[in-house]
C-alpha cells in the first residue's frame, strides 16, 4: 500500500546556509505516524529555484505542503530586509503545480501567524513547536475529515482566520492569538530525532554544514522569561519543554558520525534552565569518557547564553563537553537600562553587569573563546548610555564585542505591546521607524483591533499592503529632531558616532553595524560577503571566532575570486 506523501518545503534562499532542524523534527514524527515524507529545499537552487519546483510537482502528489517561515526578515535594523515577498513568490508557484493544502510553521510565522497566513494564502498554519499539531492536520486529511484540531489556525478565505480553541486559553484578542500560552504539549521531549546526510529529499545535514559551517541541536523549547525585544515566549510557549539529555546526545552522536564536528544550540538561550543544561553537558563528559574513540571528543560546541545563571561548574562542564565558544547575549551592561527590560515572566530583572563581567572570566578562565552581544536604542537609551555601554563593553576581556543598533519590533513582544499602547491609534510614537515607511506609524491596541490579524498587521504592512516593518530606535540618541520626526529617517549619525568614538586599533575585534550596503565588516548574517566567504574558504565554527582574522580571510577569499575588496567600510 502507497503511504501518503507529506512535502516539506524550505524556501529559505539566504546564505550562508542554515539548516532547516525544524524540518527533521517533522521529518522524524510524520514518519513514525507512517507517513511518506520528502523535503523540497531550495536553499541551494535559489537562482533555479522555479525549475526545482516544476521538476518537483511534476511527478507528486502530496497529501500535504509544509512550509517553514523561519525568519519573516533579518531583524536588522540597517538593511530591514524582508522575506515574505519571497516566500510569497514561492508558494504561488507550488500552486500551480499542486491542489494539496498547504501548512506553515516556524518562529518568524509564529510571530505574527494571522498577518503572515493571510499574506501568503496558506490553508493552515501552526504557532509554536509543530510536530503534534502537524500530525494529527496529515491525519485527518487522510480521513478526509474536516480538521478540528486545538491550535491550529484555519484560513477560510476572505481575511477570515480562526485559531481553534486550546482549553486553558485567555479571553480576548490575545487570547484568540494563542498570547504567551505554554506550548509543552506541542513537544515531544523524549524522541531523538532523525539527522541524515546524503539521503534524496530529505534535509542533507552534512551538506548544509559544509556549506554552512555549522550544524544544530536542539535542547528545550520555549522561554518563560519576558524580556522587552524578545518574541519566543509567545513564539515558542512560555515554560520549557526540555529534552531528556539521553535523547539529545543521541542525535549529537549521530551527527558527529556524519562528520558534523560544531554544534551551535538552537535554544532561546541554553543556560536558561540550567539544570537541565548541566544534565546535557554530563551526559556528553561521561559518553566521552567511556569510549575515547567516540565522534563525540571532536564535536565542538557553540552556545548562547545570557549572562546568568552561570557559574563555575557550568563552565567547567561546557569546556568539558567540548565547547569552544560561548556567545553571551547580555543586550546591555547598564543596570538601569536592563530594568523592565531583562525580566523575568514575575518582571523581576534577573541579572546586572556584575554578572556580565563575572560569566566572562569564567568562559575565558576555562579557556573558551567569548562574544558579548548588546543591543542598542531600547527605551531611555541616549548618548550618555550609548557611550557607557560601549565602555563597559570593550572593557571586558572578550574575544570580540558585537553591538546592534535598533530594535525589530514584533506584534506580541513586551516592546510592541508598549509601542501600540504609546501610540493608542491616534499618534506616532517617538522612535519608530521604517526604512519602507509613506506615512507615519501609528499602532492600535489588541482590544482596539477586531482580530488577530487586524493587530499583526499594522507590525508588518502598511494601510496599502505594502510592507513596511517596524524597528525602534530611541528617540534620546544623537540624531536631528526632523529625522525622528520622519518615519523613514535613518539613524546615521548615531551610527557614525560609534564608528567615530570606537578607536580604529579596536576594529578587529568588535562587530559594528553598518551604513546600508555591502562590507565584510557588517554584522548582518544574511548574505554577509565576509561570512559566505568564511565559509568558501572552509572554515568551520561560529562565523565570530574568526572576526579577528577577517581582513586576512577577506584577502583570500578577494585572490580567489570569491568577493571582490573594493566595498567601503563605513
Amino acid at each position: 500500500m502507497v503511504k501518503p506523501l507529506v512535502t516539506l518545503v524550505n524556501p529559505n534562499k539566504v546564505h550562508p546556509a542554515i539548516t532547516p532542524y525544524a524540518l527533521d523534527i517533522l521529518t522524524t514524527f510524520l514518519e513514525q505516524e507512517d507517513f511518506d515524507v520528502e523535503v523540497l529545499d531550495l536553499t541551494f537552487c535559489r537562482d533555479q529555484w522555479r525549475e526545482a519546483v516544476a521538476g518537483y510537482f511534476d511527478s507528486r502528489t502530496p497529501l500535504l505542503i509544509g512550509i517553514t517561515i523561519r525568519n519573516t526578515d533579518t531583524i536588522y535594523a540597517q538593511d530591514q530586509r524582508v522575506f515574505l515577498g519571497e516566500h510569497q513568490e514561492i508558494i504561488a508557484e507550488i500552486r500551480r503545480y499542486s491542489r494539496a493544502p498547504i501548512v506553515a510553521g516556524g518562529a518568524g510565522f509564529s510571530s505574527m501567524p494571522f498577518a503572515a497566513a493571510s499574506y501568503l494564502g496558506i490553508d493552515y498554519g501552526v504557532k509554536g513547536p509543530g510536530e503534534v499539531i502537524l500530525c494529527q492536520l496529515a491525519k485527518a486529511l487522510v480521513g478526509g475529515k474536516t480538521p478540528a484540531i486545538p491550535g491550529l489556525i484555519v484560513n477560510h478565505g476572505n481575511d477570515q482566520i480562526e485559531r481553534l480553541p486550546v482549553a486553558g486559553t485567555a479571553d480576548g484578542l490575545l487570547g484568540l492569538a494563542g498570547f504567551r500560552e505554554p506550548r509543552t504539549w506541542q513537544v515531544d521531549k523524549t524522541a531523538s530525532y532523525q539527522r541524515r546526510s546524503g539521503d534524496p529529499f530529505r534535509v542533507d545535514n552534512a551538506e548544509y554544514y559544509r556549506r554552512g559551517g555549522l550544524g544544530n541541536i536542539l535542547t528545550k523549547n520555549g522561554c518563560p522569561f519576558a524580556c522587552a525585544h524578545c518574541l519566543e515566549p509567545d513564539a515558542k510557549g512560555n515554560r520549557f519543554a526540555t529534552r531528556t539529555a539521553a535523547s539529545v546526545v543521541d542525535e549529537m552522536e549521530t551527527l558527529a558520525i556524519q562528520g558534523i564536528y560544531d554544534l551551535h544550540t538552537a535554544d532561546s538561550e541554553f543556560n536558561l534552565g540550567i539544570a537541565s543544561s548541566k544534565e546535557v553537558l554530563r551526559e556528553i563528559v561521561r559518553r566521552k569518557e567511556r569510549d575515547a574513540s567516540s565522534p563525540l571528543c571532536q564535536m565542538r560546541l557553540w552556545v548562547y547564553c545570557q549572562p546568568a545563571p552561570f557559574d563555575d561548574e557550568f563552565a567547567g562542564l561546557l569546556a568539558a563537553a567540548g565547547c569552544a565558544g560561548v556567545d553571551v547575549a547580555c543586550d546591555h551592561v547598564r543596570d538601569d537600562m536592563l530594568n523592565g527590560w531583562k525580566v523575568t515572566g514575575k518582571q523581576t530583572r534577573y541579572y546586572a553587569f556584575d554578572d556580565v563581567t563575572a560569566t566572562v572570566g569564567l568562559i575565558r578562565k576555562h579557556g573558551m573563546l567569548c562574544l558579548v552581544d548588546v543591543l542598542l536604542g531600547m527605551p531611555g537609551e541616549t548618548l550618555e548610555t550609548l557611550r557607557d555601554a560601549i565602555d563597559r563593553t570593550m572593557a571586558l576581556d572578550t574575544t570580540v564585542v558585537g553591538f546592534s543598533l535598533g530594535i525589530r519590533v514584533f506584534p506580541y513582544s513586551p516592546l510592541g505591546i508598549w509601542c501600540a499602547a504609546r501610540s493608542d491609534g491616534t499618534r506616532p510614537v517617538p522612535g519608530l521607524q521604517s526604512n519602507t515607511a509613506t506615512e507615519p506609524i501609528i499602532l492600535r491596541q489588541a482590544h482596539q483591533c477586531g482580530t488577530p490579524l487586524e493587530y499583526e498587521r499594522q507590525f508588518m504592512f502598511e494601510a496599502s499592503g505594502t510592507i513596511r516593518p517596524v524597528f525602534y530606535f530611541s528617540p534620546d540618541l544623537p540624531e536631528e529632531p526632523e529625522t525622528v520626526a520622519q518615519a523613514n529617517g535613518r539613524r546615521v549619525n548615531t551610527l557614525r558616532f560609534m564608528w567615530d568614538y570606537i578607536p580604529a586599533t579596536e576594529y578587529p575585534r568588535i562587530m559594528l553595524p553598518t551604513i546600508p550596503g555591502v562590507s565584510e565588516n557588517d554584522n548582518s548574517y544574511a548574505d554577509n560577503p565576509f561570512v559566505t566567504s568564511l565559509v568558501k574558504l572552509g572554515y568551520k565554527g561560529a562565523y565570530w571566532s574568526r572576526w579577528r582574522e577577517r581582513d586576512a580571510i577577506m584577502r583570500e577569499a578577494s585572490r580567489q575570486g570569491l568577493f571582490p575588496l573594493d566595498q567601503p567600510v563605513r
